[in-house]
């Protein structure tokens, strides 16, 4: 008998946006952030591309379409400890839910005809969600929490997109690699 993967319920509670300090500090201020096209590069062993993000539909036309992305972290990243990360900063998010629901709402309203879902990535073994939540266990150490929607009808474009969901500054804060460390 073999076990259903497990979808995990409610979001994290922290989540990490790793990104240069411009950008950075765009997404804590405006609330910005970039969706872009998810990558085929790295499908994951027994990912089936017609089964991305169940619960929106299984039809092989759809799944060949693609998704536009927003990749988050669960975990602080020990790159914010090294000094050889120079320009890195992270986003940590400390109110998950209003973070969620406040980027599913921009999306919407950018692109009404698009579903979207945001759950954990699974490392390893097909996600119950499709190939868009599956990721190969070489890459477990991103612990990637992924915002993903995909077009209703196929000929919608995939071109990145930035949406703006207000400052975060009340729900975040910036932190930088720590400069106190000894070499």
């Amino acid at each position: 008998m073999s076990a259903t993967p497990r979808v995990e319920t409610g979001r994290p509670a922290k989540l990490y946006f790793y990104a240069d300090r411009h950008t950075a500090e765009r997404a804590l201020q405006a609330g910005e952030f970039r969706l872009r096209p998810n990558g085929q590069s790295d499908p994951a062993p027994g990912a089936l591309p017609a089964s991305q993000i169940l619960p929106f539909g299984a039809t092989k036309t759809m799944a060949t379409v693609g998704f536009l992305t927003l990749s988050l972290s669960t975990a602080l990243s020990e790159k914010l400890t090294r000094k050889d990360t120079a320009g890195l900063c992270c986003v940590v998010i400390h109110n998950t839910e209003e973070f969620g629901e406040r980027v599913h709402r921009a999306v919407h309203k950018a692109l009404p005809q698009w579903a979207g879902i945001d759950a954990a990535v699974a490392y390893g073994v097909p996600s119950a969600l499709g190939a868009a939540f599956t990721r190969g266990r070489h890459l477990s150490g991103q612990k990637e929490w992924l915002f993903a929607w995909r077009p209703m009808q196929p000929a919608l474009s995939l071109n990145p997109i930035i949406i703006q969901i207000g400052s975060i500054a009340s729900l975040a804060e910036l932190r930088e690699p720590d400069q106190e460390r000894s070499s």
